[in-house]
C-alpha cells in the first residue's frame, strides 16, 4: 500500500491488522530512507536505531514468505521512502495498491506536525512515478483507492478493495482495539495519537481546509498529481 503521510495510511494498516489473517509492517523503508538521505525527521536517532536501515535486507523480506505464516502480508509503505538508489525489483512480487488523499487535507494535518513542509516531504510527485512505474511493467493500471471514499463509506470501500486485490472481506477490517498495535514503527509516539484513541474509521470529511501563504501554493503544486491518480480510483 503506497501513500503519502497523513492519508489514513495507519487506520488501514490497523484494519488490515484486525482480519486475523494478516501481518502488517508499518513503513519498512523508514529507517533506510533516513540513514541513506541524511534527513532530518522526528526521531530520526531511534527509528535508524530501532528498525532496519539496509534497504537489500528490508526488500528481500517485502517479497515474502509472509512473517508469521499468514496468508496477506499488508506492508504499508510511503512513497518518499522509495528513492531512486532503491533496488525496486522487489515491488514486482508484491499487489502494489495507491492510498491517495487530496493534498489540501495531507497538508493541514501534515504541517501541524511538522514545520517547514515541502512538496518531497508529502510525496505526491513519488507516488506519481511509483504508480506509473508499475503500470509500466505490470501492462496495467494498479489499483487506486481515495481515503476520502473510504472514511465516507468504510465497508463498501473496503470490499471494492479486497475484491480488487483478490482477498476475502471481513467485517473484522471494521474495528480494532484502542491504544495501537505492536507492529508500529518506533515513530508512533510522534505521529500515531489520534489513530492510537480510535476504535475504527471516523466518519466522513467536511469541506477542504483553507490553506494560506506557502501552504496553499504546495497544494497546487501537488494538486495534478492527487488529480491524476483519482482520475483512476475505485
Amino acid at each position: 500500500m503506497w501513500s503519502g503521510p497523513r492519508n489514513l495510511s495507519t487506520a488501514m494498516m490497523y484494519s488490515f491488522a484486525a482480519r486475523g489473517d494478516c501481518t502488517v509492517w508499518d513503513e519498512p523503508f523508514y529507517s533506510a530512507y533516513l540513514e541513506y538521505t541524511g534527513i532530518d525527521h522526528p526521531m530520526r536517532d531511534e527509528i535508524i536505531a530501532a528498525h532496519e536501515p539496509d534497504p537489500d535486507v528490508v526488500a528481500s523480506i517485502c517479497k515474502g514468505p509472509v512473517p508469521g505464516g499468514n496468508a496477506v502480508f499488508y506492508q504499508k509503505h510511503m512513497t518518499l521512502h522509495m528513492i531512486p538508489q532503491f533496488d525496486r525489483r522487489w515491488m514486482r512480487s508484491c499487489i502494489n495498491v495507491f492510498l491517495i488523499r487530496h493534498p489540501a487535507r495531507v497538508i493541514a494535518s501534515y504541517a501541524k506536525k511538522r514545520e517547514g513542509t515541502t512538496l518531497a516531504d508529502i510525496g505526491f510527485v513519488q507516488q506519481a512515478e511509483l504508480f506509473d512505474e508499475v503500470a509500466a511493467w505490470s501492462g496495467s493500471n494498479p489499483v487506486v483507492i481515495d481515503s476520502d471514499d473510504i472514511r465516507a463509506d468504510p465497508e463498501g470501500m473496503l470490499r471494492k478493495l479486497c475484491d480488487a486485490i483478490g482477498i476475502s472481506f471481513t467485517r473484522k477490517m471494521l474495528h480494532w482495539p484502542a491504544g495501537g498495535n505492536e507492529a508500529d514503527g518506533a515513530w508512533a509516539p510522534h505521529w500515531y495519537a489520534a489513530v492510537h484513541r480510535s476504535t475504527g474509521f471516523e466518519g466522513a470529511e467536511g469541506p477542504l481546509p483553507n490553506l494560506g501563504g506557502i501552504y496553499a501554493g504546495l497544494a497546487a503544486q501537488a494538486l495534478p498529481y492527487y488529480e491524476k491518480l483519482a482520475a483512476l480510483k475505485l
